[in-house]
């Protein structure tokens, strides 16, 4: 006998498919029209290069570029990867029915055949409820691979209002999408966006949109979908301004590279911290350093200190200043001038704006005492004589050479230059700490700010001067200037003429995790920029949250705010979470913490293995959940534990299991998660609990830990989770 629910889904399924169908038909034929208007305008015009550019040819020119942009354009969203192009279907109490999908595709009588899920009539898709149904019956998720249709999953939001024939099927397409093990990629959640996260991914662009809320609801995928919605409702501004989304680091910038092109834009420019500032930099970096140093690094003490850095002279002064001869006349200044000179033109400028003013000062100051019968005609004179005389260039050249942030910081390497600059700012025990960060060849992620902030205080170095490029008797000839350079879309920063890159909108994730001296990095790309801010304080590895507050608040100043929570996790099963929560609320007890809406029946494993045994039980339980889950397995382990376990872990899927940094792991879920010593992960992160809590909440299904000898101190007092 047929089974009728089985009978039903495929009543239903050959219906959906055949809408389906019928789109990417009229997909392909909007393609092939797009391909036929780029060969059309490739051929408009095509000069021989034997005659005169006409000015109807240029005409043509301009139209033949332009129709060939738009096709372009339209054929790299046609021609595009869509994972599900169609997902969704909305049945109306008047019985109209709306497909909602990835794009916005028309047939040729221009009627929707499917509205793009950014577009205002795709609102009731992720907003209506049964409280407020807005009108909908029925709200329908259909689960493609490729053009076919695989399943669906019903929400029957207005029961009252359905009619007899109506079919419902399935369970939910949130638990449905839920259930599904994890890849090596963030997966988009076009299909199942709830209420309160539309919210947060429609609000106006204006100023700053700050999304919180605690592990696994979504902040990461929320914050992606509202830089799709802006770039789609306000195309305009944010393509042409650009977008820059930011991220804690590469890893994590990795593990979200395809969600933004999953949904139609590619056009984003996705940042780890340590890659920020690549643009005026030319480099990036990936190393962490010590919770002590970047937690230094991160202050905004700092700022002093690099300043004091900048106006400090790579080489000191001789102890007789500026000495040297002019007409037979021995002129000086004194150090304590010359320092003086060095403060008040560095307090306004940078330093390689000022050593022109420098210069001019300390010639007028020779100039204002010089003898009055020297024999020189006028100050002008006197200026050419002192500029050509060794002494004065050999004191410009040492006291003040041209600079690169990179060399400047790495001054900081010598103790006594980090004491001198120091003063009053750091401890001996920071000092030692600051010097001895700088041993290793390259720099770390807390670096680049630090770098950046010497980059606007240095100022662009100057100019070589350029080659004559005229030949004799061409001097006349006027420069030529194309339409390139006037295009030319670097900008110019007014203070000190260094080339740095600016955004439209700016997108930080982890935002709790960003230093203040990060933030000042950051902001030089958004002088006028929206923003949005997602992050949660109990998350975050920065010691102070108030701190963070503070400076988020500083940054906003009096720019329009609003303020957005996402109350429900969806990642954590409950079972997992609640041990989380009882290990945050301990140390920080005003944790947001959000409700989890999923039970596996799988309770948190609590192992204790003996120290020497470590690395083969933990691989040996690695092994076991590998077989258990369908998807991805996560390793955490502190520094301690690391380069054992990756010896021995490398030899597994490396598609499936992953070793992980406890700093590196924020914002990535998996389907099991071991969590290696979680006392040493408290003692190493200056988050201490704050960093454990993020580890044991990025499982979705298993999580075990697993603590050497004995149970770990991190461990709750409740009696039920305690040694297993």
């Amino acid at each position: 006998m047929p089974n009728p629910a089985e009978s039903a889904f495929e009543r239903e399924r050959a219906i959906e498919q055949t809408n389906v169908d019928a789109v990417y038909a009229q997909l392909e034929h909007a393609a092939a029209a797009a391909r036929e208007i780029a060969a059309e305008s490739a051929a408009r015009y095509t000069s021989d290069r034997e005659s005169w550019l006409r000015e109807e040819h240029g005409t043509a020119l301009f139209e033949r570029d332009a129709f060939a942009f738009q096709a372009a354009r339209r054929l790299a969203t046609l021609d595009a990867e869509h994972e599900g192009l169609v997902f969704g279907r909305l049945d109306f109490q008047d019985h109209e029915t709306r497909y909602v999908g990835r794009i916005g595709v028309r047939s040729d009588d221009y009627e929707p055949m499917v509205i793009d899920w950014r577009a205002r009539a795709a609102e009731p898709f992720y907003r209506a409820t049964a409280s407020q149904p807005m009108s909908v019956v029925r709200r329908r998720v259909l689960q493609c691979r490729h053009d076919l249709v695989v399943g669906i999953e019903d929400d029957l939001i207005d029961a009252a209002a359905a009619w007899p024939e109506l079919t419902v099927l399935g369970e939910g397409a949130l638990m449905a999408a839920l259930s599904r093990a994890r890849g090596p990629k963030m997966r988009d959640i076009v299909t199942t966006i709830q209420a309160e996260q539309d919210e947060a991914i429609r609000a106006p662009w204006q100023g700053f949109t700050v999304i919180a809320g605690g592990p696994g609801t979504g902040k990461t995928v929320v914050g992606l979908h509202r830089a799709a919605y802006l770039l789609y409702s306000h195309r305009s501004r944010f393509e042409n301004g650009g977008v820059l989304v930011v991220g804690p680091s590469s890893v994590f910038m990795a593990y979200i590279e395809r969600v933004l092109p999953s949904l139609g834009e590619d056009s984003v420019t996705l940042r780890s911290l340590g890659q920020v500032a690549s643009d005026v930099l030319g480099y990036a970096a990936g190393r962490l350093d010590s919770a002590e140093a970047a937690v230094l690094k991160g202050s905004p003490r700092m700022v002093r200190l690099l300043r004091r850095l900048v106006e400090s002279p790579v080489r000191p002064l001789a102890p007789t200043g500026l000495r040297l001869t002019v007409k037979g006349e021995i002129l000086s200044i004194d150090p304590d001038r010359l320092a003086g000179l060095r403060r008040q033109a560095l307090g306004s400028r940078t330093y390689h704006q000022a050593r022109a003013v420098v210069e001019r000062q300390l010639i007028d100051h020779l100039w204002r005492s010089s003898p009055a019968d020297l024999a020189v005609a006028d100050a002008d004179q006197f200026a050419d004589l002192v500029q050509g005389t060794p002494a004065f260039d050999d004191l410009m050249d040492d006291w003040w050479p041209a600079l690169t942030p990179a060399e400047t910081l790495r001054r900081l390497s010598d103790r006594a230059v980090v004491d001198q600059v120091g003063r009053g700012q750091l401890t001996e025990r920071e000092a030692a700490v600051l010097a001895g960060s700088y041993a290793d060849d390259d720099f770390s992620v807390a670096d680049i700010a630090l770098l950046d902030e010497l980059a606007a205080l240095l100022g662009a170095p100057p100019k070589a001067p350029e080659p004559d490029l005229f030949l004799d008797g061409l001097a006349d000839l006027g420069e030529v200037v194309t339409t390139a350079d006037r295009l030319d879309s670097s900008r110019e920063l007014e203070d000190d003429g260094s080339v740095h890159s600016t955004y439209a909108h700016i997108l930080v994730d982890e935002a709790q995790d960003v230093t203040p001296m990060q933030w000042r990095m950051l902001r030089r790309r958004g002088p006028q920029s929206s923003w949005t801010i997602v992050g949660d304080p109990a998350q975050s590895s920065w010691p102070d949250p108030a701190e963070t507050a503070r400076t988020l608040a500083d940054l906003a100043g009096s720019a329009p705010q609003r303020h957005f929570r996402l109350s429900t996790n969806y990642r954590s099963p409950a079972e997992v979470f609640d041990l989380a929560a009882q290990v945050i609320t301990l140390a920080y007890p005003e944790a947001d913490l959000p409700q989890a809406v999923r039970r596996t029946g799988i309770e948190p494993r609590l192992l204790v293995a003996q120290t020497a045994d470590m690395v083969e039980s933990v691989l040996a339980t690695v092994d076991a959940l590998l077989e258990e889950v369908a998807g991805t397995v996560g390793l955490i382990a502190p520094e301690r534990w690391r380069d054992a376990l990756a010896q021995a872990a490398g030899r597994r899927d490396p598609q499936r299991l992953a070793l992980a940094d406890p700093i590196l792991v924020k914002g990535l879920e998996y389907d099991a998660v071991v969590v290696v010593d979680p006392d040493a992960i408290v003692a190493e992160s200056s988050g201490g609990p704050r960093t454990l809590y993020v580890c044991l909440t990025r499982p979705t299904r298993i999580l075990v830990t697993v603590d050497p000898d004995r149970p770990g101190a991190w461990r709750p007092a409740d009696p039920d989770l305690s040694a297993t």
